[in-house]
């Protein structure tokens, strides 16, 4: 049986954790986009489906690519983060389930039924895009997710080569600056939203 986590780990991930406009001058290194994707693929996934495609644009080309198909303010935070996150998310999945799900032929559940694989691809790689946030956080790292960009164009200028994947939303990531912080909006408390039935 798991224990608890600590106070400080709780508030790490949840309870001070913000999203950031802005980061301090420090670089991401080479190896924590490797160690994020080996925390966060650990998530639960619908029969482990693992759609999330992520491109990490770390250069000044790729992170200028980028911003050129987000809207201005976004464009502003593309280009002073030091690493842009796009998730995707890949409609043909599927493919892979032999592999990554091989207790069954969950292959035959989605082909021909594209309805069907597109809601899965976009729940899932959406969880996998909260996973990431959070893999990021128990590292020290510090993300900005957002909408606010030409989907589209994000897919044709970065999955040209992979069709079949389509960008879901982008995260900025590095070390946040607190300076470009809002105060904390509201979260209510259990009552406002929540029932048990």
């Amino acid at each position: 049986m798991s224990e608890p986590l600590s106070d400080s780990a709780l508030d790490q991930l949840f309870r001070t954790a913000r999203t950031y406009n802005g980061y301090l001058d420090q670089p991401v290194s080479e190896t924590q986009p490797h160690a994020i994707w080996d925390l966060m693929k650990f998530g639960p996934t619908s029969a482990n489906c693992l759609p999330a495609r992520i491109i990490w644009c770390t250069s000044d080309a790729a992170k200028q690519k980028l911003a050129a198909l987000a809207m201005p303010a976004n464009a502003e935070k593309i280009l002073k983060a030091p690493v842009t996150a796009i998730i995707g998310m890949d409609l043909e999945f599927y493919e892979n389930l032999s592999e990554l799900f091989p207790h069954t032929d969950a292959r035959s559940w989605f082909v021909g039924n594209d309805e069907l694989a597109k809601a899965t691809a976009f729940r899932n790689s959406s969880l996998q895009g909260a996973y990431f946030i959070l893999a990021a956080r128990a590292l020290g790292l510090d993300t900005g997710p957002m909408s606010g960009f030409n989907n589209d164009a994000v897919d044709a200028a970065f999955f040209g080569d992979q069709p079949s994947v389509k960008s879901n939303f982008i995260s900025t990531l590095g070390y946040g600056d607190p300076a470009t912080i809002f105060e904390r909006s509201p979260r209510p408390d259990f009552g406002r939203f929540n029932r048990i039935a």
